[in-house]
């Protein structure tokens, strides 16, 4: 009788089990119907990139995208929408006008944008053009007294730019999914690594007799990116010698010098110009506009209600601002329209999670995660130095937090997931990956992707989450360039992706127990100096969404 007792025990797990799997997989197929052949993502990103444009934090653009996509979350029906201030950022900057071009020894259109927060040049400016090759204090000497009102050439020249011998784009193969994003950006950006650079102390002191000299303009080029492609992000602020002036661009009161960018190609022409006995002129015209009447940041939130289950948290988010150059499609419109497209169709499918599902839309995580970081460390836990110790807070909510889904890696195909150092979740998403085995998503790494919002989670103990996907031609072309636009985003890669991540955060607020998190002893503070991500005017290369954590 017990052997019978124990057989049929073993055979109602077994039949529950399978029961439990069959409702699963009912409700993957309803999410796989809706995402791909019910997709709006194409349509979110379009009119995200297309009709409000580049959303530089603090823009009035930037604004806008909140508003709309606020709007949008409500019209689909999720509660709580919202735009949260996460505190004092800065100023606004808005490009008015610009037109550039070398109108001696003869005329030549200079593929060329100004950086972020630049001031402008007070009407049309007509000068000659120098390049101030020092490397040196002694060097830079010979600059005195030479350059009030004249367009400077910063950086070191001649600019290396090799010859492609590789594709532009690619799709990766399964044997090198699992590598980290920076191993496969290391080794898609080699051809820049042999550029020349000033040190850091001989950069600052270049810029130092620029504005004790009152040059019209800094020119400087970016390093990574050939032809029409422009890597452009934000100015830098002039310093006083000897001061500790931490003003970023955005500060109010921050002195800065007009700053543009332009091709390699053309720097490192006007360069041979010069040294070949020339003296070209540029003719350029720089409008722009600060906002400083509202100088906070804000994030937009929405929620998809949970049953039993309610009270605990799955979250699911991507940084709205981008650079000014472009429309910011694949960096990051395409994450913003991803996460919105995988939210919407869980509602659109009638599917009842069991945890709350919340939508985080941020801002400023261009200048170093701040909407994510701020958001974490006012709900969930946040660090503070005690005698000397860094000591990790914690809110009531931090023990009611279940994962996060980060996408923030360009607009390609979803390969697998990063583990981000929590071992135990290799199983748990080899099982939710299943249903899209046959479709490439395969792929576990150990490690995480480095800088980008999950990293405001991972830093305090929470688990957060970030796909591995085809690099395509994101950080040769698009990211932070004047090509990212929404011809850049694959529509199947787009489809797919929302697909596959409504998944994921469904299975996640479906699960019997919250996720596993990191153990505590592998914890460190993983977030950047509020600014870092911004800051290009060291050396434009360096400065990437892994900061090599």
């Amino acid at each position: 009788m017990k052997r019978f007792y124990g057989f049929l025990v073993l055979c109602l797990v077994v039949w529950s089990a399978a029961l439990a799997d069959s409702k699963h997989r009912e409700a993957i197929d309803q999410i796989k119907d809706e995402g791909i052949n019910k997709s709006q993502a194409m349509t979110i990103l379009s009119y995200l990139t297309d009709v409000i444009g580049p959303r530089l934090t603090a823009s009035p653009n930037l604004k806008n995208a909140h508003d709309w996509t606020r709007g949008k979350l409500q019209e689909w029906g999720l509660q709580n929408a919202k735009t949260e201030a996460w505190g004092e950022f800065g100023r606004g900057w808005t490009l008015k006008r610009f037109t550039a071009e070398v109108i001696e020894p003869h005329c030549m259109p200079l593929i060329a944008f100004p950086k972020a927060w630049s001031p402008g040049t007070d009407g049309p400016i007509t000068a000659e053009v120098v390049y101030v090759d020092a490397k040196n204090e002694q060097e830079l000497e010979v600059y005195k007294g030479t350059l009030k009102g004249k367009i400077v050439l910063h950086t070191p020249a001649p600019v290396s730019l090799q010859m492609l011998t590789e594709p532009l784009a690619r799709r990766v193969e399964v044997e090198e999914s699992g590598q980290t994003p920076t191993d496969r950006r290391r080794r898609e950006r080699a051809r820049a690594s042999t550029q020349p650079f000033a040190s850091p102390q001989m950069d600052e002191r270049k810029f130092r007799l620029y504005q004790e000299e009152g040059v019209a303009m800094v020119i400087e080029t970016s390093v990574v990116g050939e032809g029409v492609a422009i890597r452009v992000m934000s100015a830098r602020v002039s310093r006083v010698e000897g001061s500790a002036n931490n003003l970023r661009p955005w500060s109010k009161g921050a002195t800065i010098l007009p700053q543009v960018i332009i091709s390699p190609e053309q720097y490192n022409r006007l360069v041979r110009m010069i040294q070949l006995g020339e003296r070209p002129k540029i003719s350029m015209n720089l409008q722009v506009e600060y906002q400083d009447n509202d100088l906070m940041g804000y994030n937009t939130l929405a929620e998809l209600p949970g049953t039993d289950l309610k009270d605990e948290i799955v979250m699911l988010g991507a940084h709205i601002d981008s650079w000014h150059a472009a429309t910011g499609a694949t960096d990051n419109g395409a994450g913003v329209a991803v996460c919105m497209e995988a939210i919407r169709i869980l509602k659109a499918s009638g599917l009842q999670p069991r945890r709350t599902i919340r939508i985080a839309l941020w801002d400023g995580e261009e200048q170093g995660l701040l909407g994510s970081r701020a958001y974490v460390s006012k709900n969930f836990a946040r660090r503070e130095t005690v005698d000397g110790e860094s000591k990790l807070v914690k809110t009531p909510e931090f023990d009611k937090f279940c994962a996060y889904f980060n996408y923030d890696n360009g607009a390609g195909r979803i390969r697998g997931f990063n583990l981000e150092g929590i071992e135990a979740m290799r199983p748990i998403f080899t099982e939710w990956m299943e249903p899209f085995k046959e479709m490439g998503v395969v792929t576990l790494s150990p490690g995480g992707s480095g800088g980008s919002d999950q990293v405001s989670f991972n830093s305090v103990g929470l688990p957060g989450f970030q796909p591995i996907q085809d690099p395509l031609e994101y950080f040769q072309r698009s990211w932070h360039t004047n090509q990212d636009f929404f011809d850049r985003a694959p529509e199947e890669d787009m489809k797919f992706a929302a697909t596959v991540l409504a998944a994921m955060i469904y299975q996640a607020a479906m699960r019997d127990e919250k996720l596993p998190r990191r153990p505590q002893n592998a914890l460190v503070d993983q977030l950047p100096p509020v600014g870092h991500m911004d800051d290009d005017h060291d050396h434009d290369h360096d400065h990437d969404h892994d900061h090599d954590h």
